[in-house]
């Protein structure tokens, strides 16, 4: 394909400063756990289901502990400690301890070293199961095709699991090849997971384990009739990032909406928790083989698409470093960008392609998520249909990995099934006339395209060397991504941020450290 040239001694140097950025929030994160993270833990040695007031069993286990002031041990051996007193399987073990037939918060009637190995077998069944939904996943790729980059990428949001589904299947049968399941409006903010299935919500369904495992046997059943393999898309960013990643192992989605700073800027969501959570969330993402979407579009909601594009880069760069302290392979980094810049600007369309060829190049080896005009969309719905096109046409030009559809009707309702059927026709179309125009083409060495590249490097580099002179948190302090402050104190979740003891427990991520990236 097509290349700009870039400095590469910039380009290293760029990628020397994020990995230095990352690694001293990996530092805090080291230290620290968090209420979601104890939830997650539970999740996946196996409990689940509510109390008799909808209360998610696993929120009511921590919550316990954690007003005991216990949590600093992990809730890994306490668990294990009721399981080997009760005698009997992980969910009854839990519904005792909530009758108050256990002693939740003991750990003295049996040995650390029993404790210890029942940690073991709950952390070995925890591992078996995000291996279990990557070696599944990997044998549906091989029966169907797995389609070719870009893949079309569709929404669907109408509150009810059972509607999105109907609507997921015609989508798939337009061409789709990715279905997103679009969150109910402000779950990000709701410290647990709904439960049970979901057939209202205000701008999108909840994730429940049991709506992933709806649309999943959906997708499942629409794939066998078109035979090719579609991916399923939904949310673990919020305060409860590593629970949610943990229900779609389970539920064997294929991508996670996760980005380190989305929910801080964006949400309000302390930034402590926030890391904290991003990492064990990622973790599991990495062992699931779960692709991760980050959300730098969102930037240019808030700021310019040109004078602030160095800190889409910026912050593409610093999600790539800490994916990698998470142990997240490079073809699972989904990094997020937009076509966002204002359409009167003379040149707009060769700055679009400046600014997504730099990030092609910067990550060659990550399925670039690339999100559709929105800003600049109108009420004149031909016209933002040739603005979607023209987005159709930077996105096959500079080989993006991750495609969302643009809807005509953006700018007026939330878009109907006519109109993501229009949105894939003009996708299809374009993707097939211009599929290998990339290969075709080259960049003047001093032309406008490889000179903004260039300059957006350059503003990138001199950005993060102040980013690492003040480290990250202090950073974000200060207002320097996407114009937004926020505190190292502020923010929904700070309260389930936990101090670790020396001798916390968290089998889970202990084995998935020590083992690494799995390659297969």
């Amino acid at each position: 394909m097509a290349y700009i040239p870039l400095d590469e001694k910039l380009v290293g140097e760029v990628k020397d400063l994020s990995k230095s950025i990352a690694a001293e929030v990996q530092g805090f994160v080291n230290k620290h756990s968090s209420i979601s993270v104890e939830r997650a833990v539970l999740r996946l040695y196996g409990v689940d289901g509510v109390d008799s007031e909808g209360t998610p069993i696993p929120n009511r286990l921590v919550d316990m502990l954690h007003a005991k002031k216990l949590l600093g041990k992990g809730i890994s051996p306490y668990f294990a400690h009721a399981m080997l007193e009760s005698g009997r399987d992980v969910q009854t073990t839990a519904q005792l301890i909530l009758q108050g037939e256990l002693k939740w918060g003991d750990l003295s009637s049996f040995s650390p070293d029993e404790v210890k190995a029942k940690e073991k077998e709950l952390g070995d069944n925890a591992i078996a199961i995000l291996d279990r939904t990557r070696k599944t996943k990997a044998e549906k790729k091989k029966k169907f095709s797995d389609p070719g980059q870009p893949w079309r990428y569709l929404i669907v949001a109408t509150g009810n699991i059972y509607e999105d589904r109907t609507q997921a299947k015609a989508a798939v049968k337009a061409g789709a090849d990715i279905i997103a399941v679009i969150r109910s409006t402000a779950q990000s903010l709701l410290d647990y997971v709904p439960y049970g299935p979901t057939t209202e919500g205000f701008g999108g369904t909840f994730a429940t384990q049991e709506n992933f495992k709806i649309m999943r046997k959906a997708l499942d059943e629409v794939m066998e009739e078109e035979k090719r393999y579609i991916k399923l898309v939904n949310y673990s960013s919020g305060l409860c990032m590593a629970e949610i990643a943990a229900c779609a192992a389970i539920e064997d989605l294929d991508m996670l909406l996760n980005d380190s700073m989305y929910g801080i800027l964006f949400r309000d969501i302390n930034m402590q928790r926030t890391f904290v959570d991003q990492y064990f969330s990622r973790l599991i993402c990495s062992r699931s083989k779960i692709i991760i979407n980050t959300g730098e579009d969102n930037y240019l909601t808030t700021s310019d698409a040109i004078e602030n594009a160095y800190t889409v880069t910026a912050s593409q760069l610093i999600n790539e470093a800490m994916a990698k302290e998470a142990l997240l392979s490079e073809d699972l980094m989904g990094l997020g960008h937009a076509y966002e810049i204002n359409p009167k600007v003379p040149n707009a369309f060769l700055y679009e392609i400046a600014h997504a060829q730099l990030a092609r190049q910067l990550f060659p080896n990550a399925p670039l998520k690339y999100m559709p005009p929105t800003k600049y969309m109108s009420t004149d719905i031909f016209y933002s249909h040739a603005l979607d096109t023209m987005f159709n046409m930077a996105s096959i030009m500079t080989k993006q990995g991750i495609h969302l559809a643009g809807m005509p009707t953006e700018a007026i309702h939330t878009p109907l099934m006519q109109d993501r059927y229009k949105a894939l026709k003009s996708i299809n179309y374009v993707f097939d006339i211009a599929r290998d125009l990339s290969d075709e083409i080259e960049y003047k060495k001093d032309g406008f395209i490889a000179k903004r590249a260039q300059d957006v490097l350059l503003q990138v580099k001199n950005f993060l060397v102040e980013v690492k002179k003040d480290g990250l948190m202090k950073t974000i302090e200060k207002g320097m991504f996407a114009d937004i402050k926020r505190t190292l104190v502020s923010g929904k979740g700070l309260e389930g941020v936990i101090v670790k003891d020396a001798d916390y427990s968290n089998p889970v991520i202990s084995r998935l450290e020590k083992e690494g990236v799995i390659h297969e």
